[in-house]
Formats: C-alpha cells, sequence, structure tokens
C-alpha cells in the first residue's frame, strides 16, 4: 500500500505552503490549507468522522459474509441493517449505524425521492435474497449457461455466479460504493443543502460548537465526508488501498501513470475546503467541493469502463475471469447514478441510463451471451461523457 503522491507536498509544506492550497475568493478572505488533514480549536482537534469509520467497518464484514454460504438471508440482512448481532465485535454490533440506512440517502438526490431510494434499496435486498437462494445452494455445482454454481479462474480462484454469470457479492460491493460513499460524500455532506442548513453558517461564523462537542456542524458534516473516503486510517498521513470500497478503488486509479495526481487533487481540495469553513469563506470551500465532485466521479467512470475491457480480453475462453471483471463493471455501472457534475444537481448518468445498461448486460443468457461490441459501446458512452479515453481507463489495474 501507497502513501498519497501528496506526501511530498507534505513534506513541502513543513517549510511553505504548497500554492495550490491558497485561495482568497472574491470575498477577499485568505485561506490557506494545512499541510495535512489537522483542524484543533483551542489545542483540541475538531476533526471526527467516527461514524463513516463505522459502516466502513460494517461494510467490509458484511461483503466478506456474502461469499460465507453457511450465512442465512436473515444474517445477511442482519448485517446491511445491523439488527440481530451478526458482526463480529460488540462496538459495531452495539452501534446506532448501520448501511442500508444510508444507502441512496443523500440530502440532494433522495431527500425528495423516496420512491427512487426504496427501489435502490429494494436492489441491494434482492441481490442479498438471491445471493442465498440461487448460488448458496450451488456452491459445489460447476455453472452453465441459465445455471448459478461456480467456475475456476485459470489461475485457480473460484468464482460464484448465477444463472447469467454475475457474481452477486461483486455487484453489491461494487455498487455500494456509489450508493454509500459516492452518493453521501458528494450529494450530502459537500451539499450546501447540508452544510448550510439551519444556522450552520451563522453558528460557524460566531464559531458556535455543537452540543458537547469542539467542532461547529458545518465543520463536522466536512469531516463526514472527509471519513468515507478515509475513514479507516490517520487523517494526517492516510493511506490508500486500506479498505474494499471508494480509498481502494482511488488506489487503483492513481497508480494508472494517466492518472496519477488524482489522489493529491482530491486530499488537497480536502483541506482546503476544511480551511475556508474554519476562515469561513464559503465561496473557496464551495470550490473545492466541486473539484471533489469531479474527482471522485471521474473515480467512478474509469473504473467502469476498466472492468468492461477488462471482461472483454478473455470472453469465450477463460469465463471465471471475464465473468468476475464484468460483475465489477456492472457494480461500478450502477455506481454512475451517484455521480455528480460540479456546479450541477445532476449525476453524470441518470438512474434509467444505468438501469438501460444494467438490463443489456443481463439481456438473455447475461454475461454468457454479451458480446465485445456491446462492451465496447457502453464504454465509449461513459468515457464520452468524461475527460479520459477508453484507451486510458483501460490500462490502470
Amino acid at each position: 500500500m501507497k502513501k498519497l503522491a501528496l506526501s511530498l507536498c507534505v513534506i513541502a509544506a513543513m517549510f511553505t505552503s504548497c500554492s495550490s492550497d491558497d485561495d482568497n475568493g472574491s470575498d477577499g478572505n485568505q485561506v490557506e490549507a494545512p499541510a495535512t488533514y489537522e483542524f484543533k480549536r483551542e489545542g483540541t482537534t475538531t476533526v471526527d468522522y467516527n461514524g463513516q469509520t463505522t459502516r466502513i467497518d460494517m461494510g467490509e464484514e458484511f461483503v466478506t459474509a456474502l461469499l460465507d454460504n453457511s450465512k442465512t438471508e436473515a444474517e445477511l440482512d442482519g448485517m446491511f441493517t445491523n439488527t440481530g448481532n451478526y458482526f463480529s465485535t460488540t462496538a459495531l454490533n452495539e452501534s446506532t449505524k448501520n448501511i442500508r440506512s444510508k444507502t441512496a440517502a443523500s440530502s440532494d438526490y433522495f431527500s425528495a425521492n423516496t420512491t427512487v431510494a426504496n427501489q435502490i434499496k429494494a436492489d441491494f435486498d434482492g441481490w442479498i435474497a438471491n445471493q442465498v437462494t440461487d448460488v448458496f445452494p450451488n456452491w459445489e455445482t460447476t455453472a452453465t449457461v441459465g445455471n448459478a454454481g461456480r467456475l475456476q479462474e485459470a489461475g485457480g480462484t473460484y468464482r460464484y455466479i448465477n444463472s447469467k454469470g454475475l457474481e452477486y457479492n461483486q455487484a453489491i460491493n461494487k455498487s455500494l460504493i456509489g450508493a454509500l460513499m459516492v452518493d453521501q460524500i458528494l450529494n450530502n455532506y459537500l451539499s450546501t443543502s447540508v452544510l448550510d442548513a439551519g444556522t450552520n453558517r451563522a453558528d460557524n461564523d460566531a464559531e458556535i460548537v455543537a452540543e458537547g462537542k469542539n467542532y461547529t456542524i458545518m465543520e463536522h458534516k466536512w469531516d463526514e465526508a472527509f471519513g468515507y473516503l478515509y475513514g479507516t486510517d490517520d487523517a494526517l498521513a492516510p493511506l490508500l488501498n486500506k479498505d474494499s470500497f471508494l480509498n481502494k478503488y482511488l488506489s487503483r486509479v492513481e497508480n494508472d501513470t494517466d492518472f496519477t495526481g488524482i489522489a493529491e487533487d482530491i486530499y488537497n481540495a480536502f483541506k482546503l475546503g476544511r480551511a475556508a469553513i474554519v476562515a469561513k469563506n464559503y465561496e473557496v470551500r464551495d470550490e473545492q467541493a466541486n473539484i471533489i465532485r469531479e474527482k471522485v466521479s471521474e473515480i467512478i467512470g474509469i473504473r467502469s469502463v476498466y472492468y468492461l475491457q477488462a471482461g472483454k480480453l478473455t470472453l469465450g475462453t477463460d469465463f471465471a475471469t471475464a465473468f468476475h471483471d464484468l460483475s465489477e463493471g456492472f457494480g461500478f455501472i450502477y455506481s454512475l447514478q451517484f455521480t455528480r457534475q460540479p456546479g450541477t444537481d445532476t449525476p453524470y448518468f441518470t438512474k434509467a441510463e444505468v438501469d438501460a445498461y444494467v438490463a443489456e448486460l443481463m439481456e438473455g443468457n447475461g454475461f454468457w451471451d454479451v458480446t465485445s461490441t456491446t462492451l465496447d459501446t457502453i464504454s465509449d458512452e461513459i468515457a464520452a461523457r468524461f475527460s479520459f479515453t477508453v484507451a486510458e481507463a483501460a490500462t490502470s489495474n
């Protein structure tokens, strides 16, 4: 696991600020980001994102359990909703947090659209149920066209698929990246509807902290967005590839030379935006939120294309490997509906567009029937919405 590329900037900042971290904004309030994501009030940290760390930890155990064929649907549902004491620690079981309630639950996209939010939650419920009723009973059966079971990759790993070649565990894992992490970061905690809710701006201006806390509500909301990306590590020197969700795939994209620097861009925007809140410069805050929206959305687009192209390479020769890649691609495509175009209230792809892609991939016998032409067409259409090419996305790892 590698340190963020921004570490050089951090070291340099011990002597001078990185120039990209400084911004005045039109209102004249000087904003200077610290070298790391460190913010204090009267000598005590104001950074707190423990709820996000908890949900990431729950997510890790949940997606692991999806490959334990001794689990019942009640147990898996219980991990998704945190009911029934199915986690490995008392802290998780006794937590008031859960995964399902924050899935497709952002202020901007779903507070006034509960019908769609419930449809998305129902997708996850259905995938969980189908893993138990369709895949688990066929755990030792060789999958064939139209029949669930397992397939072995050329390297020896077994993949457990439904009748159409889809790994439900991968669909759930990668779709949660969008429905939980991306949606909460881009469309909830970085939203002005959340940051400026109620008296938040006046309270932040007056440095009125939340009851019993050392942070203002606005500071905390920004930190909660930060936590969904970096919540399993130290904010002062966060590592990548530390969880199975957005943090992992930022690492994958950062390691592609076509996109090197994206990790530093995102971390710097989080730092500067948080510093802007301390400086009460909301123009700079919102500018950084838009940078994060663009870059995080790009991760989802890049990985969608990457997995479609990776799956194409072994389609027809190593079905287990191809179906594994395409299942990951399925999840990232599902996550496209939670992205956010900077400066707008709209995703890069609508739910209707995502649903159409999913239907196209699952048509007939699903991955058993899908063609390279279909995978290329979808890849081209996704890349065209972003600032990268199919060739660039296909070379990440």
